[in-house]
Protein backbone atom coordinates (compact mmCIF):
# COMPACT_ATOMS: atom_id res chain seq x y z
CA UNK A 1 0.00 0.00 0.00
CA UNK A 2 1.23 3.48 -0.50
CA UNK A 3 2.74 5.30 2.01
CA UNK A 4 1.47 8.18 0.66
CA UNK A 5 -1.93 6.83 1.26
CA UNK A 6 -0.92 5.47 4.89
CA UNK A 7 -0.06 9.14 5.50
CA UNK A 8 -3.30 10.03 5.16
CA UNK A 9 -4.67 7.60 8.53
CA UNK A 10 -1.52 8.50 10.22
CA UNK A 11 -2.44 11.84 10.57
CA UNK A 12 -5.76 11.53 11.21
CA UNK A 13 -4.83 9.53 14.59
CA UNK A 14 -2.63 12.12 15.47
CA UNK A 15 -5.19 14.58 14.75
CA UNK A 16 -8.18 13.35 16.95
CA UNK A 17 -5.17 12.26 19.50
CA UNK A 18 -4.32 16.25 19.72
CA UNK A 19 -7.83 17.07 19.62
CA UNK A 20 -9.05 14.78 23.03
CA UNK A 21 -5.68 16.46 24.54
CA UNK A 22 -7.63 20.33 24.22
CA UNK A 23 -11.09 19.30 24.93
CA UNK A 24 -11.89 15.38 26.41
CA UNK A 25 -15.54 16.40 24.53
CA UNK A 26 -14.99 17.40 21.16
CA UNK A 27 -15.72 14.29 19.70
CA UNK A 28 -18.89 14.07 21.62
CA UNK A 29 -20.01 17.39 21.33
CA UNK A 30 -19.53 16.70 17.69
CA UNK A 31 -22.38 13.81 17.82
CA UNK A 32 -25.16 16.12 18.63
CA UNK A 33 -25.18 18.05 15.35
CA UNK A 34 -24.60 20.90 13.74
CA UNK A 35 -25.55 25.00 13.59
CA UNK A 36 -23.60 26.92 11.80
CA UNK A 37 -24.45 29.98 10.70
CA UNK A 38 -22.29 30.06 7.74
CA UNK A 39 -22.96 28.40 3.90
CA UNK A 40 -19.27 28.58 2.36
CA UNK A 41 -19.51 28.08 -1.73
CA UNK A 42 -15.99 28.28 -2.27
CA UNK A 43 -13.74 26.63 -4.65
CA UNK A 44 -12.44 22.54 -4.90
CA UNK A 45 -8.73 24.12 -4.87
CA UNK A 46 -7.03 22.17 -1.96
CA UNK A 47 -5.53 25.28 -1.13
CA UNK A 48 -8.40 27.03 0.28
CA UNK A 49 -10.10 24.93 3.26
CA UNK A 50 -12.83 27.03 4.68
CA UNK A 51 -12.35 26.53 8.47
CA UNK A 52 -8.55 27.00 8.49
CA UNK A 53 -8.63 30.45 6.44
CA UNK A 54 -10.90 31.42 8.74
CA UNK A 55 -9.40 30.17 12.13
CA UNK A 56 -13.22 28.52 13.11
CA UNK A 57 -14.11 25.18 14.40
CA UNK A 58 -15.65 22.14 13.15
CA UNK A 59 -19.86 22.39 12.93
CA UNK A 60 -19.58 26.73 12.13
CA UNK A 61 -19.27 26.51 8.13
CA UNK A 62 -21.02 24.66 5.66
CA UNK A 63 -19.13 24.05 2.96
CA UNK A 64 -19.85 23.32 -0.58
CA UNK A 65 -16.90 23.61 -3.39
CA UNK A 66 -16.99 22.97 -7.10
CA UNK A 67 -14.86 24.19 -9.56
CA UNK A 68 -14.35 28.38 -9.46
CA UNK A 69 -17.21 29.02 -6.94
CA UNK A 70 -19.90 28.85 -9.62
CA UNK A 71 -23.77 29.04 -8.85
CA UNK A 72 -25.68 27.81 -11.54
CA UNK A 73 -29.66 27.47 -11.16
CA UNK A 74 -29.30 23.93 -13.13
CA UNK A 75 -26.82 22.64 -10.46
CA UNK A 76 -28.93 19.96 -8.01
CA UNK A 77 -26.27 19.58 -5.96
CA UNK A 78 -25.33 22.90 -5.53
CA UNK A 79 -29.25 23.73 -4.86
CA UNK A 80 -29.89 20.70 -2.71
CA UNK A 81 -27.12 22.37 -0.64
CA UNK A 82 -28.09 26.11 -0.76
CA UNK A 83 -31.76 24.84 0.24
CA UNK A 84 -30.73 22.34 3.43
CA UNK A 85 -28.61 25.07 4.15
CA UNK A 86 -31.08 28.10 4.64
CA UNK A 87 -33.93 25.71 5.34
CA UNK A 88 -33.17 23.42 7.92
CA UNK A 89 -29.99 24.31 9.01
CA UNK A 90 -31.12 28.53 9.05
CA UNK A 91 -27.93 29.56 8.37
CA UNK A 92 -27.49 33.48 8.38
CA UNK A 93 -25.02 34.15 5.92
CA UNK A 94 -24.29 32.91 2.58
CA UNK A 95 -20.67 33.57 1.49
CA UNK A 96 -19.20 32.83 -2.02
CA UNK A 97 -15.25 32.98 -1.71
CA UNK A 98 -13.24 32.67 -4.98
CA UNK A 99 -9.44 32.63 -4.45
CA UNK A 100 -6.77 34.58 -6.68
CA UNK A 101 -4.77 32.66 -9.17
CA UNK A 102 -8.04 30.65 -9.77
CA UNK A 103 -7.04 27.75 -12.47
CA UNK A 104 -10.83 27.40 -13.56
CA UNK A 105 -10.62 30.95 -14.40
CA UNK A 106 -7.38 31.03 -15.79
CA UNK A 107 -8.58 27.72 -17.66
CA UNK A 108 -11.42 30.23 -18.90
CA UNK A 109 -9.37 32.79 -20.16
CA UNK A 110 -7.48 30.47 -23.19
CA UNK A 111 -9.41 29.31 -26.02
CA UNK A 112 -7.48 25.46 -25.29
CA UNK A 113 -9.78 22.57 -25.39
CA UNK A 114 -10.23 21.45 -21.74
CA UNK A 115 -12.19 18.59 -22.53
CA UNK A 116 -15.20 17.58 -20.23
CA UNK A 117 -14.15 20.76 -18.35
CA UNK A 118 -15.54 22.94 -21.08
CA UNK A 119 -18.80 22.64 -20.30
CA UNK A 120 -17.98 24.09 -16.93
CA UNK A 121 -15.76 27.00 -17.81
CA UNK A 122 -18.17 28.26 -20.16
CA UNK A 123 -20.10 29.95 -17.43
CA UNK A 124 -16.76 31.29 -16.41
CA UNK A 125 -16.33 32.90 -19.83
CA UNK A 126 -19.80 34.30 -20.00
CA UNK A 127 -18.81 36.28 -17.02
CA UNK A 128 -15.90 37.49 -19.42
CA UNK A 129 -17.62 38.33 -21.94
CA UNK A 130 -20.49 40.39 -19.92
CA UNK A 131 -17.36 42.17 -18.85
CA UNK A 132 -15.39 42.02 -21.62
CA UNK A 133 -14.84 46.15 -22.03
CA UNK A 134 -13.61 46.19 -18.59
CA UNK A 135 -11.25 43.55 -18.86
CA UNK A 136 -9.91 43.55 -22.26
CA UNK A 137 -8.51 47.21 -20.98
CA UNK A 138 -6.17 45.75 -18.66
CA UNK A 139 -3.07 44.94 -20.64
CA UNK A 140 -1.14 42.59 -17.65
CA UNK A 141 -2.54 39.30 -17.56
CA UNK A 142 -2.33 38.99 -13.82
CA UNK A 143 -4.20 41.56 -13.10
CA UNK A 144 -6.97 41.06 -15.67
CA UNK A 145 -7.07 37.73 -14.55
CA UNK A 146 -7.63 38.91 -10.63
CA UNK A 147 -10.04 40.86 -11.75
CA UNK A 148 -12.21 38.07 -13.63
CA UNK A 149 -11.96 36.42 -10.19
CA UNK A 150 -13.34 39.29 -8.70
CA UNK A 151 -16.46 39.68 -11.10
CA UNK A 152 -16.69 35.85 -11.54
CA UNK A 153 -17.89 35.94 -7.49
CA UNK A 154 -20.10 39.05 -7.97
CA UNK A 155 -21.92 37.34 -10.31
CA UNK A 156 -22.55 34.38 -8.73
CA UNK A 157 -23.59 36.15 -5.64
CA UNK A 158 -26.06 37.71 -8.06
CA UNK A 159 -27.10 34.04 -9.41
CA UNK A 160 -27.46 33.48 -5.51
CA UNK A 161 -30.29 36.46 -5.03
CA UNK A 162 -31.81 35.32 -8.00
CA UNK A 163 -33.03 32.15 -6.80
CA UNK A 164 -35.99 31.35 -5.09
CA UNK A 165 -34.97 29.31 -1.91
CA UNK A 166 -33.35 32.61 -1.03
CA UNK A 167 -36.31 35.31 -1.98
CA UNK A 168 -38.30 32.60 0.01
CA UNK A 169 -36.26 33.60 3.37
CA UNK A 170 -35.76 36.87 2.78
CA UNK A 171 -40.12 36.75 3.66
CA UNK A 172 -39.58 35.58 6.83
CA UNK A 173 -36.27 36.13 8.32
CA UNK A 174 -32.78 38.03 8.10
CA UNK A 175 -30.55 36.12 5.42
CA UNK A 176 -27.45 37.71 3.63
CA UNK A 177 -25.35 36.83 0.82
CA UNK A 178 -21.45 38.15 0.38
CA UNK A 179 -18.74 37.98 -1.86
CA UNK A 180 -14.86 37.25 -0.97
CA UNK A 181 -11.75 36.63 -2.91
CA UNK A 182 -8.88 34.89 -0.58
CA UNK A 183 -5.46 35.66 -1.88
CA UNK A 184 -2.09 32.95 -1.78
CA UNK A 185 0.25 35.77 -1.46
CA UNK A 186 -0.79 37.06 2.05
CA UNK A 187 -3.13 34.50 3.13
CA UNK A 188 -6.11 37.15 3.53
CA UNK A 189 -9.79 37.13 2.26
CA UNK A 190 -10.93 40.43 0.42
CA UNK A 191 -14.71 41.49 1.11
CA UNK A 192 -15.64 42.87 -2.29
CA UNK A 193 -18.39 44.64 -0.77
CA UNK A 194 -20.91 42.87 -2.79
CA UNK A 195 -24.38 41.78 -0.92
CA UNK A 196 -27.71 41.32 -0.80
CA UNK A 197 -30.30 41.01 2.46
CA UNK A 198 -33.24 41.84 0.38
CA UNK A 199 -35.57 41.77 -2.99
CA UNK A 200 -34.91 45.44 -3.66
CA UNK A 201 -31.84 45.36 -5.77
CA UNK A 202 -32.81 41.97 -7.46
CA UNK A 203 -33.80 42.79 -11.06
CA UNK A 204 -37.46 43.05 -11.10
CA UNK A 205 -37.11 40.24 -13.70
CA UNK A 206 -35.85 37.71 -11.14
CA UNK A 207 -38.03 38.55 -9.16
CA UNK A 208 -40.49 35.77 -7.40
CA UNK A 209 -44.19 36.42 -6.43
CA UNK A 210 -43.81 34.80 -3.11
Amino acid sequence: MSTSYLRLLTGNKKWAEEKLKVNPDFFKNLTLGQNPEYLWIGCSDSRVPANEITNTNSGEIFVHRNIANIVLNTDMNLLSVLYYAVEVLKVKHVIVCGHYGCGGVLAAMENKDQGFVNNWLRNIKEVYSKHCKELDAITDFTARANRLVELNVIEQVHNLAKTKIVQQHWKSRELEIHGWVYGFDNGLIKDLKVSYSDIKNVEPVFRYDI
